[in-house]
């Protein structure tokens, strides 16, 4: 499975420009031969919370047409990373993931809103788990903040996750915290971890990227981009099984006391 992690500058309170932006790197992924394209959250407008009333996406509609107008034509998987939602009365920030076929294989809202840059302020929670499958392989996806809870990334993994998505925008303060949590999520889960994270700036916070990608015995496939632009890595999903053969962490759970 051949990964593209785009690690964008997304521009502020723009819509268009980004919209504009995704097309271009979706083109540009699929004539690399990738069989999935990653996107980092919030990619729409970024962090412009106050601003949803005009900018959020009308239940995701324009994403999802753009999503599965592309995901057709290029025959490539989208973990669309996550935009901004209104849906009903409220805000959510919502990942959607459309398979090369142009089929909606999974919606998910943000189950852990961050209160250090006001989300729960503005937005809903989600209340459900992510899990789906690309060409055969089941795979999980959560959102920024949600990497802070390894019981969240576990549940995953316990519904058959092999490969978990994790698009953020992990601000350059805490980004070591990004990269540790990151590796030690793919240790402990002997899954792989794809984790795009946005460069840039917006009125509040510095973007310096990082985006990752881990094997499920720890090697970093991935670590060390700070630039804007596609990033590739190639899985070997054949790894998973083995490692977990190799250490049955699984298997020695204790079911009876957690």
């Amino acid at each position: 499975m051949k990964i593209a992690c785009v690690q964008m500058n997304i521009a502020f309170a723009e819509p268009e420009k980004n919209f504009t932006a995704v097309e271009h790197y979706i083109q540009k992924a699929a004539q690399a031969g990738a069989d999935v394209i990653v996107f980092p959250e919030m990619w729409n407008t970024g962090y412009a919370l106050d601003q949803l009333d005009r900018l959020a996406d009308i239940d995701g509609q324009r994403t999802k047409q753009l999503l599965v107008n592309l995901a057709e034509i290029y025959k490539i998987n989208i973990v669309g990373g996550s935009v901004a939602t209104k849906k009903g009365e409220g805000f959510c920030n919502t990942m959607y993931v459309v398979d090369r076929t142009g089929a909606i294989v999974a919606e998910y809202d943000k189950a852990h809103l961050f209160k250090l840059m006001d989300e729960h302020l503005f937005m809903s929670a989600g209340q459900s788990t992510n899990v789906f499958e690309l060409d055969g392989i089941t795979c999980g996806g959560v959102i920024c903040y949600d990497l802070r809870f390894p019981e969240w990334i576990r549940c995953h993994v316990l519904e058959g996750a092999k490969v978990m998505f994790i698009p953020a925008e992990w601000p350059t303060m805490r980004i070591d915290h990004w990269r540790l949590l990151l590796q030690a999520r793919a240790i402990e889960n002997q899954c792989y971890i794809v984790a795009v994270n946005r460069v840039g700036n917006d009125p509040n916070n510095e973007f310096n990227g990082y985006s990752m990608v881990i094997a499920p015995w720890g090697e970093l496939l991935l670590s060390e981009e700070t630039g804007e632009g596609i990033f590739y890595a190639e899985l070997d999903l054949t790894e998973v099984d083995r490692v977990r053969k190799t250490i049955p962490i699984f298997q020695d759970r204790r079911t009876d006391l957690y």
